[in-house]
């Protein structure tokens, strides 16, 4: 991975004026206070966390994985029929190159028109999953994430971070370990957020 990140830091000296007094003859010059100085200012506490941790089967946010496990728990029946259509797919192709050096034309050409009608089942039934996937997993993961969004800016302001980067959104080239907070925070999101209390769809 290659970044180019720079980061700018200003500081702001505030100016402070004395006015100068007035005299009715001349004295010595008076000794000017001296000026106090400005203090520079804290640098931003910064942070990493990876998000692709979050989807950890055995590390990860436990919720994220439940709402993924009741996904895959629903499609998993419109999978094995998609399964049980290639299979008979397959095997129907295999039939028809077995017998077609030993049948009339007529019937071979049969087979194949109903080889490729089931094909196209098969590519249409499994788009139609595919988007119906899709959908179902916005409406369920879409509200987990905005939450799990707010539980993360409420850790950083808690903890004092004043700047957050997510690696596995953004390239960075190196990190210490021990700005990471990815696991601190998936153990904190965990105890806070149990299982048993997913957010509500919209």
């Amino acid at each position: 991975m290659s970044l180019f990140r720079t980061i700018v830091a200003a500081v702001v000296f505030a100016a402070f004026t004395i006015p100068a007094q007035t005299q009715t003859r001349p004295t010595a010059p008076a000794t000017p206070a001296p000026q106090p100085r400005a203090a520079a200012a804290n640098p931003a506490t910064i942070a990493v966390i990876d998000s692709a941790a979050f989807t950890d089967e055995k590390n990860g946010i436990a919720r994220v994985m439940a709402a993924m496990r009741q996904i895959e728990t629903k499609f998993q029946p419109v999978r094995n029929e998609l399964r049980t259509m290639r299979e008979r797919l397959n095997t129907m192709r295999a039939d028809l190159q077995k017998k077609q050096a030993i049948q009339d034309a007529k019937t071979t050409a049969q087979q194949a028109d109903e080889a490729d009608r089931l094909d196209v089942q098969i590519k249409r039934k499994a788009e139609d999953a595919q988007a119906s996937y899709q959908k179902e997993s916005l409406a369920m993961l879409d509200p987990l994430q905005k939450d799990i969004g707010e539980a993360l800016t409420a850790y950083a302001q808690a903890k004092g971070i004043g700047l957050l980067f997510d690696v596995n959104r953004i390239p960075v080239v190196y990190a210490a370990s021990s700005l990471d907070i990815t696991k601190d925070f998936i153990a904190d999101y965990n105890r806070t957020h149990p299982v048993t209390a997913v957010p509500a769809r919209p």
